[in-house]
């Protein structure tokens, strides 16, 4: 979204009536929490795939440790 667009949508919301804010407000609250959702589940969707795949390391903390101190 352009910066102008943007700015006309915020000058349009506050022209809206209280009531209109407020459903709006509502709307992208939903959505954002929906798109929040969505790359939680594409992320775990990932770790699955790597892990079946065997793209993660294994072990104790102290293997894992060991091996942050070989990079």
């Amino acid at each position: 979204m352009t910066k102008g667009v943007l700015n006309k949508l915020i000058e349009d919301f506050e022209r809206l009536p209280l009531d209109d804010k407020e459903y709006a407000l509502d709307i992208i609250k939903r959505q954002v929490i929906e798109a929040k959702r969505d790359t939680i589940a594409r992320r775990a969707k990932m770790a699955v795939t790597n892990y079946k795949k065997d793209f993660v390391k294994k072990g104790t903390i102290k293997d894992l440790y060991k091996d942050l101190e070989g990079d």
